[in-house]
């Protein structure tokens, strides 16, 4: 499969026209209605420094069922010690930070780069990006953050500084997104952490299918400045 160059449209191939490996495209930008057009089509951004943007579909796609959140003994234990205060959206900008300077393997830097940083802040203020963080003795110690559209919350990144904290935080957006009827959370890859949370893969095209059924249905082509969906009525705890 050819690797699709992006231009200045308002456009990606279809996500099925992706290579084994998941890439899809390369090029555009990360405007805000890039940005939620990518995700409404199942598509996000993945790239370090050193690369163009390059935006990816993956085949199969790790999920988690709101519903289907497993929780550990050990991890029900330190929710009920309370060891961690959770809040929504109260330091968007230290919790992207502090992902960014987490490193993903060894010998490898962050793929969240400063276009990413400042696209994402962006998105965060008009409603769309959301972030959960932890705390203990009022210091941040972890935290996630992600997107939200429709009955979908797309996880982008997690961090923690003291242990179990990133897992607390996610469990409580998950119960959140439960209370709210939000039908999935996309986690992109997959990971063993996410998998022992209760994590699954899916065919990308069932993962395409589920994105309509929570409300996805986007224009291939939106009318230019206007954006390809409403932010959700995700709501903090």
């Amino acid at each position: 499969m050819p690797v699709y160059r992006l231009r200045e449209d308002l456009v990606f191939p279809p996500p099925d026209l992706a290579e084994e490996n998941g890439l899809l495209a390369i090029g555009g930008d990360l405007s805000p209605a890039r940005l939620l057009l990518a995700y409404s089509m199942g598509i996000f951004p993945w790239y370090n420094d050193v690369d163009p943007l390059l935006w990816w579909s993956p085949d199969p796609r790790c999920v988690l069922f709101p519903k289907d959140l497993h929780i550990s003994r050990s991890l029900t234990k330190i929710l009920r010690q309370k060891r961690f205060q959770v809040t929504f959206n109260r330091a968007f900008g230290e919790v992207i930070t502090a992902c960014s300077r987490v490193k993903r393997k060894e010998g490898e830097g962050t793929w969240i780069t400063l276009e990413m940083l400042e696209a994402y802040q962006r998105l965060h203020r008009l409603g769309y990006a959301h972030s959960i963080e932890a705390w203990q003795d009022k210091q941040l110690v972890g935290g996630l953050y992600g997107v939200s559209l429709g009955r979908f919350f797309f996880g982008e990144s997690m961090f923690h500084r003291a242990s179990n904290a990133s897992k607390v935080a996610f469990v409580t957006l998950v119960k959140t997104l439960q209370q709210q009827k939000f039908l999935l959370i996309d986690c992109q890859m997959p990971s063993q952490n996410l998998q022992s949370l209760g994590a699954v893969n899916l065919p990308r095209q069932t993962f395409l299918t589920l994105l309509q059924q929570g409300g996805l249905i986007p224009s291939a082509r939106p009318a230019r400045g206007v954006f390809p969906v409403e932010p959700s009525q995700f709501s903090a705890a």
